[in-house]
């Protein structure tokens, strides 16, 4: 029977990958991913999970262990943030572009400089074009229930991609919240054990990542981008196991109070749940708004948007990571570029606040609402606006 627990957001993720019985776990110390391995370290050291842990020298080493693990066919799990997330950028293009569905939890900090430990999503932005699936928690919940299910999605034979669960640095991993555990019993039903069709195999010999000329980069690239595309299908269908086995449901945009809504706010990530109340206190109002919850970054859910904005007249993004130079968040520009021969019609506004975990009130959402209305109907002499700064 399933049990319901306070932990705080980097113990579910730690919580889930013991529960998947990972079989290798290979990471780095670093703000504000710590706390992750530090339990699964001693899960491995007290006997709780069976599995070989690799203390290594840096992040790059540690995506090359797991590189490495998962090609031997190990079911493979490890964790970063910002800074150390960049240190392995080089390595996280060979992993997907091998299909090593290695699982990794990133607790998603503001880049540096100025030198910082709080979160936004600057760091999880570079990673767009990696080829890596890519999935957002709105809270700890959401946490356990995503890293579980990337093992799940990751390893199927049709995806064999690697998956990323972005929580907010602090903001989820050091809260405590009740999360609801399932039994181990019921995990071994959902996650079966996992065996990689094209693991490395003495008895067997094949070669692996090959020099590639012009003459055949392009239909590589292009074969590994369709794969990507066409893992949406498996995300949405384990989704939808996950919730008739356990009873929550995700999808790849989640849609609340969207009901006769003229105008939406899109957010990502636990400031959802802040942007909530905004939108109850605007429908007990009158106001005709709702709001739309980015889960899925990668692959983008194209027709998902579609249907989510049909009888939207107005679409206000909120990001948290600022595009420098450009034309104000990685969403924003994302959404206009997917919407620009499907509705011409529609209005926007791009929004972006909470930026090194920068609080941000219900109040403060309740404006931008009124002030992405006004953008999007007025126009504004600046590019993007930014909530909450200090003029």
């Amino acid at each position: 029977m399933s049990k319901r627990i306070a932990l705080e957001g980097s113990f579910a993720v730690s919580e889930a990958a013991r529960m998947a019985d990972v079989d290798v776990i290979a990471a780095y110390p670093i703000t504000p991913q710590t706390h992750i391995i530090e339990r699964l370290a001693d899960y491995v050291a007290n006997g709780e999970l069976k599995a070989s842990y690799i203390p290594v020298e840096s992040e790059h080493s540690a995506m090359s262990a797991c590189y490495g693990a998962s090609a031997a066919g190990a079911r493979t799990f490890t964790a970063t943030a910002s800074q150390g997330f960049f240190l392995m950028h080089e390595v996280l293009y060979w992993v997907s572009a091998m299909r090593q569905p290695v699982v990794m939890a990133v607790c998603n900090r503001a880049v540096a400089p100025p030198a910082n430990i709080w979160g936004d999503y600057s760091d999880a932005m570079t990673a767009r074009d990696t080829g890596w699936i890519q999935m957002f928690a709105v809270n700890n919940q959401e946490v356990f229930d995503f890293v579980l299910s990337s093992f799940r999605i990751g390893e199927d034979p049709r995806v064999l991609l690697p998956v990323m669960v972005h929580l907010d640095g602090f903001t989820l991993s050091h809260v405590v919240e009740p999360v609801i555990l399932p039994e181990q019993e019921e995990v071994n039903k959902y996650l079966p054990p996992y065996h990689h069709p094209y693991a490395i195999d003495p008895d067997n010999p094949m070669s692996y990542s090959m020099v590639m000329g012009p003459d055949i980069y392009a239909e590589v690239k292009k074969a590994q981008d369709v794969t990507l595309r066409e893992s949406k299908e498996v995300i949405v269908q384990a989704w939808k196991e996950f919730g008739d086995m356990f009873g929550r449901y995700y999808s790849p945009i989640e849609s609340y109070k969207t009901e006769g809504a003229k105008t939406l706010l899109m957010s990502t990530g636990c400031l959802s749940e802040t942007a909530k109340v905004a939108i109850d206190r605007k429908r007990d109002k009158g106001e005709d708004v709702g709001l739309l919850i980015l889960h899925l970054w990668r692959p983008f859910p194209f027709e998902e948007l579609y249907q989510a904005i049909k009888d939207a007249e107005t679409l206000i993004v909120f990001d948290r990571c600022i595009s420098l130079g450009g034309p104000g968040g990685p969403i924003i520009s994302e959404v206009k570029s997917a919407l620009f021969d499907k509705r011409k019609d529609i209005k926007f506004a791009g929004l972006i606040g909470g930026l090194c975990s920068r609080n941000l009130s219900v109040e403060q959402f309740e404006d931008a609402l009124d002030k992405g209305r006004e953008i999007a109907e007025k126009g504004s002499e600046e590019v993007f606006e930014t909530i909450g700064i200090r003029e």
